[in-house]
C-alpha cells in the first residue's frame, strides 16, 4: 500500500466528513491520486466510460427506480394496504403487522429501503399515530425496521450492484434473498406480537374477513408484478435488465390504464424524479469505477487475500469479522458506496476461502440494510424523522428491540448458509 493510496483515502474520508457528497469526494480523491502518482488524468474518464459501456446490468437500476415510483404514486398503495389490513389487521397490534406485510409486498416492487420508508412507511406511521394506540416512536421504528426488507426480497437494487462487482448471477442473488427476507419479516412480527402483549395493545379497527376476496381482487394486478418479474428471469424469457424494463412498463400501464390514477402531468413528474434519483446513484457508481481501478492497481485485494491466508482465518470467522466491520460502517456510509467500493476488497479473500459468493452477497446486503437502522446515524432513522417529525430520540429508543431481532436473523443466515442457498439450488444453482 503506497503513500499515495493512503493520501487518497485520507482525502476521501476527510472530504466526506466535512459534508461533501460522497460521489464528489470520490472524484476529488481519485484525481488527487492520479496527480500525485504522475498518471494520466485521462484515466479518470476512460475507466468510468469503459466500465459503463461494459455494464449492461446497470440499466436495471434506473428501471427499477422508475417502476417503484410509478407503483408508489399510481394508486397502488391504498389497494395494497386494504389487502394487508384484511389479511393481518385483526391481530393485536394489527397496524404494526400490516406495516411488515406491506413491506414484504412492496419489496417486490421497489427494491429500495428508502423508497419503501418514504412511501408506504410514512403512510402507515401516520395511520398508527392517528389511532393513538401506538406511541409515535414505535410507529416510526417499525416502519424503518420493516423497510429494510425491501432490498432483500427481489427485485433488489443493492443486489444488482453486488452482481456488478462480483460477477455473480443477478437471478440467483434474487432467489437467495427471498427466504432471508421472509425470515426478517417473521422475526419482526414475532417482536411486534411480544410488544403487543406486554403493552396490552388493543385490537385495531379491522377490515371484515368477508372483504378479503374483494381486497384481493383489487390488489391482484399489483401483486402480479413480482411474479412477472421473477418468472421472466427464471423462466428464461428475459435477462434481469429486460425484466426490469418489463416491470417499469407494467407499472406504467397498471397506474395509467388499469387503476387510472396517473395523469400525464404526474407521469412527467415521476419520470423526472426517477432521473434525479438515478443520477445520484450513477455518480457514486462512476466514482466507484475509478476507485476500484486504483485499488486494483495497488493490489489491495490480493494483499487482503494474502493476509487472510497468512493468518489462517476460518471462513466462518472471516464472515463474522466482515459483518462486524460492515455493521460499523453501515451507519456512516450509504449502501451504494459500501457495495461498490468496500465489498470488492473482500471478494478475493472470500473466493480463496471457498465462501459461496451468492451467500456472501445476500448476507452483506442484509448487513448493509441493518446499518440503515443502526443508531445513532442510520439513514432510515433520519428519513422517518424528516418525513414524520417524530423526535429522533423516540425512534431510537424503540428501534433497539427491532435491531437486535434483525441481527439475530442475520446471524442465522451466516451460520446456516442453506437459508440463502436452498432456493437457488432448487433452480439449478451449483455454486
Amino acid at each position: 500500500m503506497s503513500a499515495s493510496f493512503v493520501f487518497m483515502l485520507a482525502a476521501f474520508f476527510g472530504l466526506a466528513a466535512i459534508g461533501m457528497p460522497i460521489a464528489y469526494a470520490m472524484f476529488v480523491a481519485a484525481i488527487g491520486y492520479l496527480f500525485v502518482t504522475g498518471k494520466d488524468v485521462g484515466l479518470f474518464s476512460e475507466q468510468i466510460l469503459n466500465n459503463l459501456v461494459d455494464s449492461f446490468v446497470l440499466l436495471a437500476v434506473p428501471l427499477f427506480i422508475l417502476a417503484a415510483n410509478l407503483m408508489n404514486a399510481g394508486g397502488v398503495s391504498e389497494r395494497m394496504l386494504l389487502f394487508c389490513q384484511a389479511l393481518v389487521g385483526r391481530f393485536r397490534g394489527g397496524l404494526a403487522h400490516v406495516n411488515v406485510v406491506a413491506s414484504i409486498i412492496f419489496a417486490g416492487m421497489s427494491g429500495s429501503a428508502i423508497a419503501d420508508a418514504a412511501g408506504v412507511g410514512k403512510l402507515l406511521t401516520e395511520m398508527m399515530v392517528k389511532t393513538k394506540r401506538y406511541t409515535p416512536g414505535f410507529a416510526a421504528a417499525i416502519s424503518a425496521a420493516s423497510s429494510t426488507i425491501g432490498p432483500i426480497i427481489p427485485p433488489s437494487i443493492p443486489m444488482v450492484l453486488y452482481a456488478l462487482v462480483s460477477d455473480t448471477s443477478v437471478g440467483y442473488l434474487f432467489l437467495g434473498g427471498i427466504i432471508p427476507g421472509l425470515i426478517m419479516a417473521a422475526a419482526l412480527m414475532g417482536a411486534i406480537a411480544w410488544v403487543a402483549r406486554k403493552r396490552d395493545f388493543p385490537r385495531d379497527d379491522t377490515v371484515p374477513i368477508r372483504e378479503l376476496p374483494r381486497a384481493t381482487v383489487q390488489a391482484f394486478p399489483a401483486l402480479m408484478l413480482p411474479v412477472i418479474l421473477l418468472y421472466g428471469i427464471y423462466g428464461g424469457a428475459a435477462t434481469p435488465t429486460e425484466a426490469a424494463s418489463l416491470a417499469a412498463l407494467y407499472a406504467l400501464l397498471l397506474a395509467g390504464l388499469v387503476y387510472r390514477s396517473l395523469t400525464i402531468k404526474e407521469g412527467f413528474r415521476l419520470f423526472a424524479e426517477s432521473a434525479r434519483s438515478t443520477t445520484v446513484v450513477a455518480l457514486i457508481i462512476a466514482g466507484a469505477f475509478i476507485f476500484n481501478y486504483i485499488v486494483a492497481s495497488e493490489n489491495i485485494p490480493q494483499l487482503v487475500a494474502g493476509w487472510m491466508r497468512g493468518v489462517d482465518v476460518h471462513p466462518l470467522v472471516f464472515l463474522l469479522l466482515v459483518n462486524l466491520l460492515f455493521l460499523a460502517l453501515g451507519c456512516l456510509f450509504d449502501a451504494t458506496t459500501m457495495l461498490l467500493v468496500l465489498v470488492p476488497l473482500f471478494l478475493p479473500a472470500a473466493r480463496e476461502m471457498g465462501i459461496d459468493l451468492v451467500h456472501f452477497g445476500v448476507v452483506i446486503v442484509v448487513n448493509i440494510m441493518l446499518g440503515l437502522v443502526t443508531p445513532p446515524y442510520g439513514v432510515l432513522l433520519f428519513v422517518m424523522n424528516g418525513l414524520t417529525g417524530i423526535p429522533l430520540r423516540d425512534i431510537i429508543r424503540e428501534m433497539w428491540l427491532f435491531l437486535f431481532i434483525l441481527l439475530a436473523a442475520l446471524l442465522l443466515m451466516i451460520l446456516v448458509p442453506e437459508t440463502v442457498l436452498w432456493l437457488p439450488r432448487q433452480f439449478g444453482y451449483t455454486g
